[in-house]
C-alpha cells in the first residue's frame, strides 16, 4: 500500500507540475492575444476586403424553447456576407412549427452538392422577411448527421457550427474568422470560448446583463469552464496543439473537413473526432492544420441545472473523449506528430482518460490506508494537497485570469459567488464528478452509444 500511495502521489506531483505549466503558458497567451487584437477591431475586420464569407449552421433537435432566441442572434451578427443555416433534425416538438411561424418559412427548390452522407432531407426552406436564413428539414440521424447535411447545403468556403440552444455574441464570428484572414492556407479550424448563460439576462443583439445564477451546480461549471477554456485550451493552442474545438461554437474550412470525410456519424464525440482526425490525417500527409482557441469570441450556452442532467452531459463527454482518442491512438507519442503526438495527445490520455480512476482509487487508497495506519500522515497530508487544496487553487486561478483579461462579471456579489464556488467545488463536486467520468468509462467499454435527454428552460 506504501508504493501504491507513493506511485499515486508521483502523478498528481506530475499532473500539478504540467498544470502549472499550462496556466503560465495560457496567461502568456491571453495577455499577447489582448495586445494584438487592439491592431485589428472589429470595424477593420468587417471592411476589409478579404473577410471570407461564411455559412452559420445551427442543428437542432427538440429545441423550441430556445430556437427563435438562437436563430436571431445569429442573424444579427456583425458580419458582411454571411448565411445561417439552421438543420432541424426530425424534431418530435413544434422546433419547426416555431420556426416557420415566426420567420414566415417557404419551401425552395435549392439544388445541393450531397459530398457527404447524410439522412434524407424532406424540404429546404428560406424565409420571406429574411434574404440570408434557410432551413433544412431532415430525418433524424443525430448531430454529426445533421452537420454533415448542412455543409451538402451550404454555400461558402468556410462554416462555423453551433448549437442551437447557444448565442453568439454579436462580434463572435468576426473574431474567430480573424486567423483565417491572416494566413488562410495554413488554417483549418477556429474556435471561441463558451460562457455559461444561466442567470444572464439575454436582451437580443448581446449580453449586456452578465450574472451569476443562483444556482450553485451553475456556478461550479462557471469556474470549470473557465478553466477549462482560458487555461487548458489557450495553453495547448499556444503550443499549436488544441484537439479540441467545442461543438457548441466552431469554424473550420469546408474542403478539409469533406477532405477527411466529414463529421462520423455513430459516435458521442463528433466534434472532438473530428478535430483530432483533421490533426491525424493532414498532419501524417504533412499538409498544415492550424487549429487554435480564440478567448474573446464568446458563445453563451445553456447549461444543465440539475446533477441528473449534468451527470449524463459528462458521462457522455468522457465517452466521447474515449471514442476520439482510440480512434487515432496511432499518434499518442509519436514524434511524427510533433506537440500533437509529444503533449496533446499525452495529456488527454493520461490525465482526461484516466485520471477519474486514479483520483478515485487514490481516495480509496489513502483514506483506507491512513485509517489502518499503512500510510504515514505526511503521505496522506501530501495527497490531500496535490489532489484537493491544488486543484482549489487552480480553480481560483482560472477566476482570476478571467478577472484580469475580460471581466464580464462587474459586480462584486457575482465575484464573490464564483469564488465560492472554485472552493466549494473541491469539496463533494469534483468528486462525484469524478464517478461520473469513470461511469462514462464503464459505458463506453460496454459499448453504449445513448445521449440521453438533456432538459432545457431556455435563455433568458
Amino acid at each position: 500500500m506504501q508504493v501504491i500511495s507513493l506511485l499515486i502521489l508521483a502523478y498528481f506531483f506530475i499532473v500539478s507540475i504540467f498544470y502549472i505549466f499550462i496556466f503560465l503558458l495560457s496567461f502568456k497567451g491571453l495577455i499577447s492575444h489582448q495586445i494584438r487584437t487592439k491592431f485589428a477591431t472589429t470595424n477593420e475586420i468587417l471592411k476589409a476586403r478579404i473577410t471570407p464569407p461564411v455559412s452559420v449552421m445551427a442543428p437542432g433537435y427538440n429545441e423550441e424553447k430556445s430556437i427563435v432566441a438562437s436563430v436571431k442572434s445569429l442573424l444579427e451578427l456583425q458580419y458582411g456576407q454571411f448565411e445561417v443555416i439552421v438543420i432541424n433534425d426530425g424534431s418530435k416538438d413544434r422546433t419547426m412549427d416555431v420556426l416557420k411561424e415566426e420567420f414566415k418559412l417557404v419551401k425552395t427548390s435549392r439544388k445541393y452538392n450531397p459530398q457527404l452522407a447524410s439522412e434524407k432531407i424532406r424540404a429546404i426552406y428560406r424565409s420571406q422577411t429574411v434574404k440570408n436564413l434557410i432551413v433544412v428539414d431532415k430525418e433524424n440521424g443525430g448531430k454529426a448527421d445533421s452537420l454533415n447535411a448542412g455543409i451538402n447545403v451550404s454555400t461558402y468556403p468556410l462554416f462555423c457550427c453551433i448549437d442551437a440552444d447557444s448565442v453568439l455574441e454579436q462580434s463572435s464570428l468576426l473574431r474567430v474568422v480573424h486567423p483565417f484572414m491572416e494566413s488562410y492556407a495554413n488554417i483549418v479550424a477556429t474556435g471561441g470560448l463558451i460562457r455559461v448563460a444561466n442567470g444572464c439576462k439575454y436582451r437580443g443583439k448581446e449580453v449586456p446583463d452578465v450574472k451569476t445564477s443562483n444556482k450553485m451546480l451553475v456556478n461550479f461549471q462557471v469556474v470549470e469552464y473557465f478553466r477549462a477554456f482560458l487555461s487548458g485550451r489557450m495553453g495547448l493552442s499556444m503550443l499549436d496543439c488544441n484537439l479540441v474545438i467545442s461543438g457548441a461554437f466552431g469554424l473550420f474550412k469546408k474542403q478539409s473537413v469533406i477532405d477527411v470525410g466529414g463529421y462520423k456519424k455513430g459516435i458521442v464525440g463528433e466534434d472532438m473526432e473530428l478535430v483530432v482526425r483533421l490533426h491525424h490525417y493532414l498532419r501524417r500527409d504533412k499538409k498544415p492544420c492550424g487549429i487554435y482557441f480564440l478567448p474573446d469570441t464568446v458563445c453563451w450556452t445553456e447549461v444543465p441545472e440539475n446533477i441528473k442532467t449534468l451527470s449524463r452531459q459528462r458521462n457522455r463527454w468522457q465517452r466521447g473523449l474515449a471514442e476520439s482518442l482510440f480512434m487515432h491512438i496511432g499518434m499518442l507519442c509519436n514524434p511524427r506528430y510533433k506537440n500533437v503526438g509529444l503533449i496533446a495527445m499525452p495529456y488527454f490520455f493520461f490525465i482526461e482518460f484516466i485520471s477519474p480512476i486514479i483520483e478515485l482509487f487514490g481516495y480509496v487508497t489513502f483514506i483506507l490506508g491512513f485509517c489502518m495506519k499503512a500510510v504515514s500522515l505526511t503521505s496522506f497530508i501530501a495527497f490531500f494537497l496535490l489532489a484537493v487544496i491544488f486543484g482549489l487553487v487552480l480553480s481560483l486561478l482560472a477566476l482570476l485570469m478571467e478577472e484580469v483579461t475580460y471581466h464580464r462579471y462587474k459586480r462584486v456579489r457575482d465575484l464573490l459567488k464564483l469564488m465560492s464556488a472554485a472552493i466549494l467545488e473541491n469539496f463533494g463536486y469534483r468528486q462525484y464528478m469524478a464517478v461520473v467520468r469513470a461511469k462514462g468509462l464503464y459505458d463506453w467499454m460496454l459499448g453504449r452509444k445513448s445521449w440521453g435527454k438533456m432538459e432545457r428552460t431556455g435563455i433568458g
